[in-house]
């Protein structure tokens, strides 16, 4: 089966930086439900689009089109008295954002009685290849369409 719009895609992908070197890669296949519902990278769903099982294609990303680039509004500090306790350097919080909505932040350090917090992308501001081998393509079912997701394996898992 080719991929195309309400096909859920199973993947695995590494990521590496411009000289090669890997920076992160999928703990296992990892599942998406493709055709514009925002599950995965816009230029990646292009490029997968048509696809099948077996495919494997590098694709090569700027800043811009992979993880953004780096915001230093994203960047913030807290007295360590406020912060939670047991969550340690690269431990993620959800704080209120600028309108107020829920944005994660990943602890990018703790100097003396300060936090700073980072809610960048790690990978933001960095031009980055994606190395994507397609695991698996089935049609998605009525439920994963209707809640523009695919579901887990043996089931609804949200």
């Amino acid at each position: 089966m080719k991929i195309t719009k309400d096909t859920v895609v199973t993947l695995t992908v590494r990521i590496a930086d411009k000289q090669g070197r890997l920076l992160d890669q999928s703990r296992g296949s990892e599942a998406y439900l493709h055709g514009g519902y925002g599950n995965t990278l816009e230029k990646i769903e292009a490029a997968l689009e048509g696809r099948e099982p077996g495919d494997q294609l590098t694709l090569q990303l700027s800043a811009q089109d992979a993880f953004g680039e780096r915001d230093e509004n994203l960047v913030r500090t807290i007295a360590k008295r406020d912060f939670p306790p047991g969550v340690k350097v690269g431990g993620v919080l959800e704080l209120p954002g600028e309108q107020g909505q829920r944005q994660a932040f990943r602890v990018a350090r703790i100097k003396g009685d300060t936090v700073h917090l980072d809610g960048n992308h790690p990978l933001a501001g960095q031009d980055v290849r994606f190395l994507i081998k397609v695991q698996g393509v089935r049609a998605a079912t009525p439920e994963e369409i209707q809640h523009r997701h695919a579901h887990g394996e043996h089931g609804h898992h949200h």
